[in-house]
């Protein structure tokens, strides 16, 4: 069971301060991801039980690492969601059951490309520009491709990644300052 999880940030010509966040989209956001990965996990926990195996991978953010500036309401549920799978990691290691979290950075993908317009926009500069400066804050010095988070999934729900459980694998080519 792979759950997807995106919180859209946004999208405002002025700086958003997590103070000024409506508690409504707190509480949509945990329902919308919390909750609903909860739901998705006792549709099929049982069947895992029984078969002595089964792999629940998470694919949040590297915001659980470290926040990003401006996604309160994101970096708080992400959060959320990374320290419900460790709950679930330890509660369900015994039965052969894995629960880990891949947190993708800067990946190329259509919503990257509509932050760094909005980002250019914003910032009074190009596109090209602000793609240029979110790669320098990477060490691999490029956007990360789908296939590659993709390819972490598929290693941690293979029976080779038996013993790796409730972890936060960063896929960001480096760029996460934290352990």
């Amino acid at each position: 069971m792979v759950c997807r999880f995106n919180v859209s940030a946004r999208a405002s010509k002025r700086l958003v301060f997590d103070s000024d966040a409506n508690t409504n989209a707190f509480e949509e956001a945990f329902r919308m991801h919390l909750i609903n990965n909860q739901i998705l996990v006792q549709k099929v926990v049982e069947g895992m039980k029984k078969e002595k195996y089964g792999r629940i991978v998470n694919i949040i953010s590297t915001s659980v690492k470290a926040p990003i500036p401006g996604l309160g309401v994101s970096n708080t549920i992400r959060a959320a969601v990374a320290n419900w799978a460790k709950t679930l990691s330890i509660e369900l290691g015994a039965y052969g059951i894995t629960v880990n979290n891949v947190l993708p950075g800067f990946t190329n993908t259509n919503r990257l490309k509509s932050l760094i317009s909005k980002k250019a926009e914003v910032q009074g500069k190009t596109e090209d520009e602000v793609a240029t400066g979110m790669k320098s804050s990477v060490p691999a010095n490029r956007f990360g491709q789908a296939n590659e988070v993709a390819n972490a999934v598929a290693f941690l729900c293979s029976p080779a990644a038996a013993y790796i459980n409730g972890i936060n694998l960063p896929v960001d080519g480096g760029r996460t300052a934290s352990l």
